[in-house]
């Protein structure tokens, strides 16, 4: 069989990373790289010229035109921290590197940090990956499918009516050579034809052709300007359905990647984070050595996330 060059690419070696961001000072300038590629621009007025000055352990710019001070971390996603950026750099490289995702147990352990903080990066950072793949949407050949997080709880309901269930779309973007290109995992309300027009309208792009089990609700994508192919299972297996094999695979992937890394999460209240995180992953899988790069330029246009935003519910339904 042959060797498949995705998954077999060499990535990013810890060895390397380190190599490039060991230090407290590499990590400053590699934080200003990202942030100002083109050189510092004043926050207020836009102005470049500029001095720095120290406050603290923190780099401060100040604007010689208007005389505002910006710091090198305010108005990013690590904004208020008392941690060092080596610490940061290190959970950004893991967390993207991960190809079945990070637990926040397992990274407090790697990054020496207590629980609840090691929860928060972990979390800041999921997020920051869910606010970039609300940018790009599916087009082309989509496949669909209805699936669920979650399972019953004792006594509770079981089946589709289980209180502890999320449901969530989950589709697939396909190459001209029907290999897959990008997975959206989308929570919704639940598989009715008003959900799932709402999620076509906003994840999918009009002229596409979207393939389904034949699931009634899935045909109204054609109210978002999309051409829907419902498959009847009549019975069948979806191993035994090849119009949906590249659904399936990244379905089992998913179940792979939270069965293996997490032992328990809020399904109802984190579910969109948690899915969207896989996606990114997911989505910028051809290549691994530029990934970290990518979530660190996502970390410093994200806007800054308090802990009490974090513990938001994310289920926009």
């Amino acid at each position: 069989m042959a060797m498949n060059r995705i998954q077999f690419q060499p990535g990013l070696s810890m060895p390397e990373f380190l190599k490039g961001y060991g230090t407290e000072v590499q990590c400053e300038q590699a934080l200003e790289a990202a942030r100002w590629p083109e050189g510092f621009h004043c926050p207020r007025c836009t102005g470049t010229a500029h001095c720095v000055v120290r406050d603290g352990a923190r780099k401060v710019f100040q604007c010689t035109a208007c005389r505002h001070q910006a710091s090198l971390i305010a108005g990013t996603v690590f904004q208020g921290t008392k941690l060092p950026l080596t610490t940061w750099f290190l959970a950004i490289y893991l967390i993207s590197q991960a190809k079945t995702g990070l637990s926040a147990l397992a990274l407090k352990r790697q990054l020496g940090v207590s629980y609840p903080t090691a929860w928060l990066i972990h979390h800041k950072l999921m997020q920051v990956m869910a606010d970039r793949e609300e940018r790009y949407v599916l087009e082309g050949h989509v496949q669909v499918d209805d699936a669920y997080l979650g399972g019953e709880r004792t006594g509770g309901k079981v089946g589709r009516g289980s209180e502890n269930k999320v449901p969530f779309v989950a589709a697939v973007s396909l190459t001209e050579e029907n290999r897959p290109l990008r997975v959206r995992f989308t929570p919704v309300s639940g598989f009715t034809s008003e959900a799932v027009l709402a999620w076509a309208k906003g994840n999918v792009a009009p002229g596409s052709t979207v393939f389904s089990d034949g699931l009634a609700c899935f045909g109204a994508v054609m109210g978002a300007a999309c051409i829907h192919h419902p498959t009847v299972m009549a019975g069948r297996k979806p191993k035994d359905v090849p119009e949906f094999k590249w659904i399936n695979t990244v379905l089992g992937n998913l179940k792979t990647s939270l069965s293996g890394s997490y032992h328990a999460f809020d399904f109802q209240k984190y579910a969109a984070r948690y899915l969207a995180a896989f996606c990114y992953r997911f989505n910028r899988r051809f290549d691994l050595r530029t990934l970290h790069q990518r979530l660190l330029i996502a970390a410093v246009t994200a806007i800054p996330r308090p802990l009490r935003s974090i513990r938001v519910a994310d289920v926009r339904c």
